[in-house]
């Protein structure tokens, strides 16, 4: 199975497929669940990706599997109930990569200690047979043991309360190994740049440039998605030039610190900053990841940067609860994602009332648009996205098999960091590690990485450029960007050898990553 998840086998199958039953447009969470599950209906699938699986906002998010606990608050209970159900179903299918965090929220009035109690236990509630753990109460001594760090003064005590968390990124990556492993043909730098109709307007054909050669595509298809995030309007506009835009980004931006500023395996969960949302504190690969704000902006790029107005919130918000609270000096990385929410019609500045629930389009030409939503639904939207697709394009029905289809590496086996990550691919990394006695040297000390994992990141997870490996194969861009951008010259090395690139390649390589790692650092 491991050899077709190389980019040559992809193209090879591009080429020898005259007709596809879906082509996907977007390789991110919704686009990638998409391609998985109609190639497990049976379908002829293509899926293209303009830039890397997930460069955009699905390697950048909070990293939390959740129902999401202001959406309670708000009175969403469906959405709530969707998406704990579904993050259920993201720990059985893929254990590798998704495990039970534990939150601690320290309050500071009695009131507020049974306000939030009553709210967790029903979240608890309406998890079913899929809870991962019990909200309970705790005192001020015991928030203190679990939080050493957090301020004591006037510190009633707390709850205690457990959701999810994930590696969105090495999620993404391990749904194109599974959709390619039930048949689905899938790339990353393929741009969809046009449209090919029918007489009758209708769509049955996609333009294609590989933007690593240069080469173009006429792909023909009964049905075309879009599940391009934030921008499907960009999509919409090669349709239909005269489309109005359907969302508006939302920028949710991180900071990560050192582990030290928790001192402890729990979460943090501030409940109520100055702008009336929620902050979390998240230990995540060894250090911890503070955000995120939610703040609307007029344009959408694929790299956007923290605004250093989010910075100092993040900062200011940490400062009022954890002693001694992080600075500026202590930012290992930031980074930024941008939320695809619904277009205000009203002129509305606010984010936070905006439903997270994803909606359907099929437009006049026969496109169908997926919006909105969150990583921890990606399942269920792909599911009923390609209902629609079936029923538009009147294509072989079949149902839906993802409720319990194992994501590719699922294993409940734990092996040390970083082998985790990989799950049932730990075995074929141990087997790489034997051919080569420099493949076992570190990549950069202290982080835990190999150099057989950029072998075998080129060899089976379709590695194209530097950038791929550092920022999503393994994390190090966002946990530690000087140390990312330290290692980029051995990572480009081992990857001309491996890819048949040359000196310049290796240059060129080195020098893009250094000008984007600048992005997430201050």
């Amino acid at each position: 199975m491991l050899k077709q998840t190389n980019r040559t086998a992809q193209l090879k199958q591009l080429a020898e497929t005259t007709i596809w039953d879906i082509v996907v447009i977007g390789g991110g969470a919704t686009g990638l669940g998409i391609a998985v599950d109609a190639a497990t209906r049976g379908l002829k699938v293509l899926l293209v990706e303009k830039f890397d699986f997930a460069k955009g906002t699905s390697s950048k998010s909070t990293k939390l599997v959740h129902g999401g606990v202001r959406y309670l608050a708000q009175g969403d209970v469906k959405l709530v109930l969707g998406a704990l159900r579904e993050r259920g179903l993201i720990f059985k299918n893929a254990p590798h990569v998704s495990s039970a965090q534990s939150f601690v929220i320290p309050l500071y009035t009695t009131f507020d200690k049974l306000k939030y109690l009553a709210g967790l236990k029903l979240y608890d509630w309406m998890a079913g047979r899929l809870r991962i753990g019990r909200s309970e109460l705790l005192s001020k001594k015991e928030v203190l043991e679990k939080l050493p760090t957090v301020r004591g003064e006037g510190l009633k005590g707390g709850i205690l309360y457990y959701d999810g968390q994930f590696d969105d990124a090495r999620l993404a990556i391990n749904l194109a190994q599974t959709a390619i492993q039930h048949g689905a043909t899938v790339l990353n730098y393929m741009e969809a740049s046009g449209f090919n109709k029918q007489d009758n307007g209708q769509i049955n054909g996609v333009e294609l440039l590989d933007t690593q050669t240069q080469q173009r595509f006429q792909v023909q298809s009964k049905v075309v998605i879009n599940a391009t995030g934030i921008f499907v309007d960009d999509i919409l506009k090669i349709d239909s030039p005269a489309h109005q835009n359907l969302v508006r980004p939302s920028q949710g931006s991180h900071i990560v610190i050192d582990a030290d500023f928790l001192g402890g395996a729990d979460a943090l969960m501030i409940p109520q900053t100055s702008d009336g949302r929620v902050l979390f504190g998240v230990p995540w690969h060894g250090k911890v990841l503070l955000g995120t704000t939610d703040l609307p902006i007029d344009q959408h790029e694929i790299e956007p940067r923290p605004m250093e107005k989010e910075i100092d919130f993040i900062l200011a918000t940490a400062k009022d609860y954890l002693h001694p609270a992080p600075t500026r000096k202590d930012i290992r990385s930031i980074y930024a994602g941008l939320r695809p929410l619904a277009a205000p019609k009203d002129g509305s500045e606010s984010t936070k009332e905006i439903s997270r629930d994803h909606k359907l389009i099929r437009s006049a030409s026969g496109l169908i648009t997926i919006t909105g939503g969150k990583w921890t639904t990606y399942r269920k939207m792909a599911e009923d996205t390609v209902d629609l697709a079936i029923k538009s394009a009147e294509l072989p029905s079949a149902p839906c098999k993802t409720q319990h289809l194992p994501i590719h590496g699922a294993t409940k086996e734990v092996y040390p960091a970083p082998w985790h990550l990989y799950g049932k691919d730990y075995e074929g990394i141990q087997a790489l590690l034997q051919e080569r006695e420099e493949w076992r040297e570190p990549l950069i000390a202290p982080h835990p990485h190999l150099k057989a994992e950029v072998v075998w990141a080129c060899r089976h997870e379709m590695i194209e450029q530097v950038e791929d490996f550092l920022a999503r194969r393994i994390r190090l861009l966002l946990l530690d960007a000087q140390a990312a951008v330290n290692a980029a010259p051995t990572v480009a090395q081992i990857m001309a050898s491996e890819l048949g690139k040359d000196e310049q390649w290796v240059d060129e390589q080195i020098h893009a990553f250094h000008k984007l790692a600048h992005r997430y650092m201050l």
